[in-house]
């Protein structure tokens, strides 16, 4: 049943989109003022798209809203780790490498919580996958992380991670094993692993799980538990961290 309804939003949410997109065509094309680049009209879109989807699964689901400031035991897995494995703060992101505002996050907030936090023994960061399905390659990114992960660590996750969010606009099969060659890891254990969709079900476990926890959208956060949504500034990250450290 659930499945059934998902499927259904997914599909109106596309259509939502392409019709978006047409309407707002005409418009500027009428009015002749093209105030938005594709890039920012495409991010308003897909914010809209999200915020549509969010809302039509708590609708479907009676109404029922987590409580926001409860505390959720969110499990690490085994996914790749940033930061002492001690550290009294665990930050655990679920997220989606083609969103565009995963990539603000990325570029904004994150480098100031490792570099104040991670770098410091205070905070662990945990990065889990949520690829959307209106994004054509972003389960096969996070396939392809997954695999450079299986060949070097939790190192080479990480960098190829920054590779993926540092180079968006050319996702592609064929980027993805190039950056692995470019990283140094073994190109035909590499090819062979995206090639098999070896992690597959390793990513679709990672969606599950984040959905049990309420997660709709990307980026999604848990700071020991406690739910952040959105590319929120780092000030939003540094209140609540600084209030579970003073626990």
């Amino acid at each position: 049943m659930f499945k059934k309804a998902h499927a259904q939003i997914t599909i109106f949410a596309l259509v939502l989109s392409l019709v978006a997109v047409i309407l707002s065509g005409v418009s500027l094309s009428k009015a002749g003022e093209a105030n938005l680049d594709d890039a920012e009209f495409m991010i308003k879109v897909e914010k809209g798209i999200e915020e549509y989807i969010k809302k039509q699964r708590v609708a479907q689901a009676g109404g029922e809203a987590a409580n926001a400031n409860e505390p959720v035991d969110v499990s690490l897995d085994d996914d790749a780790m940033k930061g002492d494995k001690d550290a009294p703060v665990t930050i655990v992101e679920f997220s989606d490498f083609e969103c565009p505002f995963c990539s603000r996050f990325y570029k904004g907030a994150l480098p100031e919580l490792i570099s104040k936090y991670v770098d410091t023994g205070k905070v662990k960061f945990v990065y889990r996958d949520f690829p959307l399905s209106f994004h054509a390659n972003s389960k096969i990114a996070s396939m392809a992380a997954e695999c450079a992960k299986d060949q070097g660590g939790d190192k080479a996750y990480y960098l190829y991670h920054n590779k993926l969010y540092e180079n968006q606009q050319s996702f592609g099969i064929e980027s993805f094993k190039k950056w692995a060659g470019e990283q140094g890891l073994n190109q035909a254990k590499f090819d062979k692993c995206l090639d098999d969709e070896k992690f597959k079900d390793e990513v679709e476990k990672d969606f599950a799980e984040g959905q049990s926890y309420g997660v709709t959208g990307t980026p999604a956060f848990f700071i020991n538990g406690r739910k952040i949504s959105g590319a929120q500034p780092f000030s939003v990250f540094e209140t609540i961290v600084e209030e579970e450290l003073a626990k």
